[in-house]
């Protein structure tokens, strides 16, 4: 079929529309995880965990973590995988390539020559489960040799990759430590699975109407061709998201880790926005901070905020505001609003503001 023609105003929409967060707020924590199809896990809290902070930024002061919590460890409508938060109705899409797990011969050598410690890993957690990782003896005859911090950290790697292959699974967590029991007392019973290229294409169709428009790479054949004015090479756009209904936008402060940043190129492309998270550069070397979040207004992206959850001081801390965009008033407005509804969500009584924005 001939490619649907978008001008980047229109992509922007869509792609903001399809990421819930446009002026329509979802009002449930799990409609907001089945769009997105997953929130990611990451122990960076800056301002806040990156789950809860995607999750403030669309459900605004109605979410609470502790629906995270419950929604994942009593409901067992969540589940987490590979550090990231899926819905357990997508349990389904991805038991294939569980099974298959790993591909590649260096893990499927070391889970071989440590198949006697995997299968007292099972056993212990059938006997005594759930437990935590340091619960758990080293009986590795193989040390798992690696040049980062997971060398010989053998506990934690073949509980890593039992959960990969579905056989344990994450079953709560106690402060930031995971818990782990067996797969088969945390999943469903009898989930069925769903052929691995049926399932592949079923997560492509899902990641674009998460995303709105997205390149071939991303997901596949999914949707329908597209070009978008002002850029090179094809698309794929969610036909759904054609529908010509009027756009409503909103200013929004998003995490780093954000769906609608984190593939940094199309951020270019469709936003005119450079950006990467620098946490890991040296401070001196730094553009924007440590933990920036990126501005949305509407439909553009417009700065970042260098902001700090400084609980000594019981303030939310903006160090620095960087604008791509000349902030207009109501630029301004809608961000102090964020601001100040982000430090009451944080139960911090005061936001600490540069000169820019006071």
């Amino acid at each position: 079929m001939a490619p649907h023609r978008l001008d980047r105003a229109t992509a922007r929409r869509v792609a903001v529309r399809a990421q819930l967060l446009d002026a329509d707020r979802p009002t449930d924590l799990l409609s907001v995880v089945d769009r997105l199809t997953f929130l990611q896990i990451d122990p960076t809290a800056a301002v806040a965990p990156n789950a809860d902070l995607v999750a403030w930024t669309r459900l605004g002061p109605a979410y609470r973590p502790e629906q995270l919590t419950r929604a994942l460890e009593h409901e067992r409508a969540l589940f987490e995988h590979r550090a990231m938060i899926r819905p357990m109705t997508d349990l389904r899409l991805h038991l294939a390539d569980m099974a298959a797990w790993p591909q590649d011969g260096h893990r499927r050598d070391w889970l071989a020559a440590n198949d006697a410690f995997r299968r007292y890993v099972l056993d212990l957690l059938r006997d005594t489960g759930p437990l935590l990782s340091r619960d758990v003896e080293d009986r590795s005859v193989v040390p798992w040799p690696s040049t980062g911090w997971t060398n010989n950290r053998n506990v934690t790697q073949m509980l890593e990759f039992l959960a990969a292959r579905g056989e344990v699974a994450v079953s709560g967590r106690i402060g930031r430590q995971r818990t782990w029991d067996l797969a088969e007392r945390v999943f469903p019973p009898g989930t069925p699975s769903v052929p691995a290229e049926q399932a592949r294409r079923a997560r492509d169709e899902r990641q674009l109407r998460s995303l709105g428009v997205a390149r071939p790479l991303v997901v596949g054949e999914a949707g329908e061709p597209a070009e978008i004015e002002g850029t090179s090479g094809p698309w794929r756009v969610d036909p759904a998201a054609l529908d010509g209904a009027p756009f409503a936008g909103r200013t929004a402060l998003l995490s780093p880790f954000d769906r609608l940043v984190h593939d940094r190129k199309r951020a270019l492309e469709l936003f005119d926005f450079d950006y990467r998270l620098e946490m890991y550069v040296p401070k001196a070397q730094r553009r924007w901070g440590y933990f920036a979040l990126p501005v949305l207004h509407h439909d553009r992206l417009v700065g970042k905020l260098d902001a700090t959850a400084d609980r000594r001081v019981k303030a939310l801390r903006v160090d620095a505001v960087h604008e791509d965009i000349p902030f207009t008033p109501e630029m301004t407005a809608g961000v102090r609003a964020e601001l100040a509804a982000l430090a009451s969500w944080l139960g911090l009584p005061e936001v600490r503001l540069p000169s820019r924005l006071t």
